[in-house]
């Protein structure tokens, strides 16, 4: 089967965890075109931030199953539900910018425990949810392609928060780089203003009627932020 650019493809989105965490569902495939008829089509999980069990029902019910969990950035509460996704599902990709791969494998407690603890004085939201988080399968870099997606390293918010970016559908997962009506911070550990200005001078460029569906929030187009 080949991927489409159908409305089938829309993203769903779930909303998790305590920070209102979009996780996005996305097709990779069109539906079956015969009515009635359950296929479950391949999808990319995108932040899988909390509550594995509500987002496993969404795939479900939509008559989905993940052949990538795609990570836009390392926070924490855009991959705590990862582990029980990865339990669940077999042979899935998880595919992370490489400068943010601290935040998965082996050493991954002890980085989410400090972030949480220089921004927020306690580690307290990560331990109450903690599971090891395994390693990724993939690291990316600027201009790596992966299903429908090329990858748009736009460090700032982290040192390897990415945009996947679907040219075919013209539609970007923004993760908290670009928001509606705002941007992302710069105050967590390896956060970076100016890197961030220039993340969002390149995305502000792009065409202006590319849908932004970002890590929290409602989604947006480009022209509505330039």
């Amino acid at each position: 089967m080949h991927e489409h650019t159908t409305e089938s493809k829309q993203p769903e989105s779930i909303m998790v965890g305590a920070l209102a965490t979009n996780c996005w569902l996305y097709p990779l495939i069109e539906a079956a075109p015969e009515p009635g008829i359950a296929v479950h089509r391949p999808c990319a999980v995108i932040d899988p931030g909390a509550e594995a069990d509500l987002i496993i029902a969404r795939i479900e019910r939509l008559h989905l199953y993940p052949r990538y969990v795609l990570l836009t950035h390392g926070h924490f509460d855009h991959l705590a539900a990862l582990p029980d996704l990865i339990a669940h599902y077999r042979d899935v990709q998880i595919a992370i910018h490489q400068e943010d791969a601290q935040y998965l494998g082996p050493d991954a407690y002890r980085v989410h425990r400090a972030a949480f603890l220089a921004v927020a004085g306690s580690a307290a939201y990560v331990d109450a949810l903690w599971e090891s988080i395994p390693a990724p399968t993939t690291l990316l870099t600027e201009g790596d392609t992966i299903g429908p997606f090329q990858v748009l390293h736009l460090p700032g918010h982290s040192p390897g928060s990415v945009g996947f970016y679907d040219a075919d559908m013209k539609l970007l997962f923004s993760g908290d780089t670009l928001f509606k009506q705002g941007i992302g911070r710069t105050d967590l550990p390896g956060g970076d203003w100016n890197a961030l200005q220039k993340s969002l001078k390149r995305l502000l460029v792009l065409d202006e009627d590319i849908r932004v569906y970002p890590g929290h929030g409602s989604e947006t187009t480009i022209g509505a932020e330039r």
